[in-house]
């Protein structure tokens, strides 16, 4: 019996140290809450809404936000957003997207607020940028964030601004974490406190802190290019990991 259970002890210490190996390849440093939330259900729209100004103008014109063979698709025009209803603090957002046919521009929005805040379109957020070879950059739409090198990622201190005509892009780690066009990336947001943290396909490109915002809205941009979602996973994160 004593062997038994020493053979049980062995076997669940190993399952746990395989279980951590596992994730540390691409996961944050952070304790998830086991309840992963899926904010798009592969049927509709629901539990988000459309901002796409020139819907105002045309509202019989088509949208540029569709559900097509269980995927969220941005058809990329007219320029807009899709944005959630609810607003989230602390988590970490999963996105798997592709360009399905030509690579263009497209996004991700963090802690979203005030609509159309920046150039009557943009907004007021975090954006992660999804344009085809600059995955990960942020660019700031009215809130503000701190990464290191700043200059060197930034450009000249006089120039920054979050408003328009202002340097309001702050350059990722790396271009090199992308697939080749048709292929599904992965990428993975961490918001916790006034941190943002990213990576593309396993790959840490950029890490911002200091952020003026620590919770709100998460939007998808319409802008230019058509991209397919097949998964965009919200989980909860409750503590840090020591």
């Amino acid at each position: 019996m004593k062997c038994l259970t020493n053979l049980n002890t062995l076997l669940i210490g190993t399952l746990t140290l395989l279980g951590t190996l596992s994730t540390n390849g691409s996961a944050p440093a952070a304790e998830q809450d086991s309840k992963a939330r899926s904010l798009f259900n592969g049927k509709d729209l629901k539990g988000w809404h459309v901002d796409v100004p020139k819907l105002d103008k045309y509202p019989d014109a088509k949208g540029p936000f569709i559900v097509r063979d269980g995927k969220l698709v941005s058809l990329g025009n007219p320029n807009g957003h899709l944005i959630t209803d609810d607003k989230f603090q602390n988590y970490r957002l999963e996105v798997q997207y592709r360009f399905a046919a030509k690579p263009g521009n497209c996004g991700v929005l963090v802690h979203a607020s005030k609509p159309r805040a920046l150039y009557k379109m943009f907004p007021q957020s975090i954006e992660v940028q999804m344009f085809h070879r600059n995955a990960g950059d942020f660019w700031c739409i009215v809130e503000d964030i701190k990464v290191p090198d700043m200059v060197k990622r930034r450009g000249p201190k006089e120039k920054w601004g979050i408003t328009e005509g202002k340097a309001r892009r702050v350059l990722n780690l790396t271009d090199d974490s992308e697939k080749p066009a048709g292929e599904w990336n992965t990428m993975v947001i961490e918001c916790l406190g006034n941190e943002v943290k990213v990576w593309v396909n396993g790959g840490v490109v950029n890490h911002g802190s200091d952020c003026t915002a620590s919770k709100g809205q998460i939007a998808i941009q319409a802008e230019g290019s058509e991209v397919e979602f097949r998964k965009i996973e919200l989980t909860p994160i409750t503590k840090l990991s020591n």
